[in-house]
């Protein structure tokens, strides 16, 4: 994966909807067909960086029979998510130019 490219996932899944770590874990995984099988350890360090810069906001669920922190994206993240797709969409412009 990558460098940066975890934020990209992360904001992507939860553009779709809110979900609680684990839940994004099995987003990515099951949208990428295993590709990108992500670490728990990896995911909330991450999680917990794009609510400090304000991308994500957060609240505690006790559904599904155990408390759990559900992130969604803020209006922050929502322009976030639109700036780092272009980035990675121009990246891929300019890879196909240089692969073939």
């Amino acid at each position: 994966m990558p460098k940066g490219q975890v934020d990209l996932l992360l904001l992507s899944v939860l553009a779709t909807e809110p979900a609680h770590g684990y839940r994004v874990v099995e987003r990515i995984r099951e949208r990428s067909d295993g590709a990108f099988d992500l670490a728990e350890g990896t995911v909330y360090p991450s999680l917990y960086r794009l609510e400090r810069q304000g991308h994500l906001a957060s609240r505690w669920d006790d559904g599904e029979g155990r408390r759990r922190r559900v992130y969604r994206l803020t209006r922050s993240g929502r322009r976030e998510l639109v700036r780092r797709r272009r980035s990675w969409n121009q990246i891929g412009i300019a890879m196909e130019a240089v692969l073939g």
